[in-house]
């Protein structure tokens, strides 16, 4: 991706990832977000970003590919440095992050300079399953020289977890649609009338 104004090509990608980035995140609410993460070869691996919104001050949630080295939480942006969640974290680094195993508070930095950053951003791409094969990565075959001329304009995210979280608004807020669903199912079920023909 590029550094500068996105490519119309990139420009629909970043739509297509926005449309399906909600879709993501309604499972995750309503309690599916072992399920996202169930295939990661394919589906990738997925979790929840909570950052502040820079102009608005306002909580904002975004689904991205992650990979979890030696016990810290790695992403990407992939659009580089026109990502909003990206930029709301460079302006107040404390996020939240839903995870397939709990909800934390961490702090995010930009490690994009970090000796290790090639061997970092591969081991998301990897993680991130058909999501790096759409952008024309194959992480797990493409060579250093070939990733990091493809990821140059790729920002590489570390999130260090400070400590667990729970309350209102999170992960599995929307979990108890599936019981009143099921509920009223039954009840439609044993009120139709039958037909005595």
């Amino acid at each position: 991706m590029s550094a500068g104004p996105l490519s119309p090509t990139e420009e629909m990608l970043r739509q297509v990832f926005k449309r399906f980035n909600a879709f993501m995140l309604l499972l995750w609410r309503l309690g599916l977000g072992g399920w996202v993460n169930a295939w990661p070869p394919v589906g990738g691996r997925i979790m929840v970003l909570t950052h502040i919104g820079r102009k608005t001050g306002l909580r904002r949630r975004t689904p991205v590919n992650y990979a979890e080295i030696d016990g810290d939480v790695y992403c990407t942006a992939g659009f580089g440095g026109v990502s909003d969640w990206y930029r709301n974290l460079l302006a107040n680094p404390n996020v939240e992050v839903w995870l397939p195993n709990g909800w934390w508070v961490g702090v995010a930095e930009d490690v994009t300079d970090a000796p290790d950053h090639l061997y970092l951003m591969r081991q998301v791409l990897i993680a991130s399953g058909f999501a790096a094969m759409v952008a024309g990565i194959d992480a797990r075959r493409i060579d250093d020289a070939d990733l990091a001329a493809v990821t140059q304009d790729y920002r590489l995210v570390h999130i260090r977890r400070t400590r667990p979280y729970m309350g209102p608004g999170g992960p599995n807020d929307l979990a108890w649609i599936w019981p009143l669903a099921t509920l009223l199912l039954l009840l439609r079920l044993m009120t139709r009338p039958r037909n005595t023909r």
